[in-house]
């Protein structure tokens, strides 16, 4: 039986501390924990933290710091460690799931016996945790699917997948931030650019935040998306109050 957490190597100039396998909002939340100890610290020569499921990385710069004197500081962190619950940001995103826009939605459907409705109605009464962002900037992997709507991923991955499609696959939800191969269920699209160079902050959302999905009609979808076009949407006002 494995004992944790665990020092973890991950390259020349980094470490990862494992706080527990699979995916657990409890595990999730030391995570969460030693990331913002850190980032409190202001420990010499840490250039990030990355939170992920049940691992911290921590990436430092050998120049400012050796790896004994950042991981024994980092040690000396945990007996301490107090793992509440981390409360980010909630995010409302703005969904149409109309048939065009969603090219699973008849399928898993059929699949989870019931009509594209439901499934619509479900996804969007659920609040969704990031718990980690990965495979590509912006893709954000969000825990806390329906039960009654999880499924294997495809047996055929799609070479191309639009970006802004919202898919799932078994205990999870996402957005695809940019068009890229994909093996996920596509139930929807949304407008909304999740990652933009030109913002101050690139990235919309973050590990730890929260995303609720608006359904909205195709003329509503089309409009957002003429504005997000245009450069004249807010982005900023997709972040709901607490």
């Amino acid at each position: 039986m494995s004992v944790y957490p665990q020092i973890r190597d991950f390259g020349d100039t980094g470490f990862g501390v494992a706080f527990g396998d699979g995916i657990d909002r409890a595990v999730n939340a030391r995570v969460m924990a030693l990331h913002a100890a850190i980032g409190d610290a202001g420990l010499a020569g840490v250039i990030e933290t990355i939170p992920s499921f049940g691992t911290l990385f921590v990436q430092y710069d050998p120049l400012q710091t050796s790896r004994a004197d950042l991981e024994g500081a980092v040690r000396a962190m945990l007996p301490g460690l107090q793992a509440t619950a981390h409360q980010g940001r909630l995010w409302r995103i703005p969904v149409c799931y109309d048939a065009d826009l969603a090219p699973d939605l008849a399928d898993v459907a059929e699949r989870c016996k019931m009509k594209p409705d439901q499934v619509i109605a479900r996804h969007a009464a659920g609040t969704f945790f990031i718990y980690m962002l990965g495979f590509m900037p912006g893709l954000a992997y969000m825990g806390g699917l329906d039960e009654t709507l999880q499924l294997p991923r495809r047996s055929s991955p799609r070479v191309k997948v639009l970006q802004g499609s919202v898919a799932i696959a078994e205990t999870m939800t996402t957005i695809y931030p940019w068009e890229s191969p994909g093996g996920w269920h596509l139930i929807g699209r949304t407008p909304i650019r999740l990652f933009d160079a030109a913002r101050a902050a690139p990235i919309l959302y973050g590990a730890g935040d929260e995303v609720r999905f608006q359904p909205v009609s195709r003329q509503d979808y089309d409009t957002l998306a003429a504005r997000v076009s245009a450069g004249s949407f807010d982005h900023a006002a997709l972040e709901l109050a607490r």
